[in-house]
């Protein structure tokens, strides 16, 4: 639930995926889906190896739950705010920027400092929590649980753009419910982190 929130959550990459599927069809949304995992997966393993490190000191890992518990509420809010005023208008756009959807993938995530911010204070916490249970191949678990989300939803939107159907009244409810749950979860990173310190 928690990846899914930073999947759907309105930004550049989906807006533009919607105005390149509405001229490409569908499979412009897996490209675009596949340029982004371009940036990201390495981004994933830096973090990862980040996070390994920090699990030999039981202070940093608290403090690594109280950070993403507190981005988690952050970026909930955030969400929340999104689901109840969103409005978007897709507007085709002729740049031939459009022309090459995984060079849109790759650019719309490295230029995207919210892209970023999301892995170092939300991932994280994720990362350490997949550690736990599954180990260091518990990196690899946690990504490929997230990563199905891009591949769906891109060319989801790409499809539902080409056919002049996208929905924003569905995208809104289903934002609504995510932020709850990021909600949830923050609070539940928090209390966890703060649990940890206080030992």
């Amino acid at each position: 639930m928690i990846s899914a929130s930073g999947a759907l959550a309105p930004g550049p990459l989906t807006a533009v995926a919607a105005t390149v599927g509405a001229k490409r069809g569908w499979k412009s949304g897996f490209l675009i889906a596949l340029g982004h995992m371009i940036v990201e997966l390495p981004l994933v393993m830096l973090i990862g190896i980040g996070v390994l490190t920090a699990l030999k000191s039981a202070l940093a890992s608290s403090l690594l739950a109280l950070a993403g518990g507190l981005f988690l509420l952050f970026f909930g809010s955030l969400t929340l705010k999104d689901a109840l005023k969103f409005r978007w208008s897709i507007e085709i756009s002729k740049s031939r920027f459009h022309e090459n959807p995984i060079l849109v993938g790759i650019l719309l995530s490295i230029l995207n400092p919210f892209f970023i911010v999301w892995w170092l204070g939300i991932g994280s916490p994720l990362i350490y929590k997949a550690i736990g249970l599954w180990g260091p191949q518990g990196i690899m678990i946690m990504y490929a649980s997230h990563v199905w989300l891009d591949f769906a939803w891109l060319p989801l939107i790409t499809y539902s753009a080409s056919l002049g159907r996208f929905n924003i009244k569905i995208l809104r409810i289903l934002l609504f419910a995510l932020a709850l749950a990021v909600l949830y979860f923050g609070f539940s990173f928090i209390i966890s982190g703060l649990s940890t310190l206080l030992q």
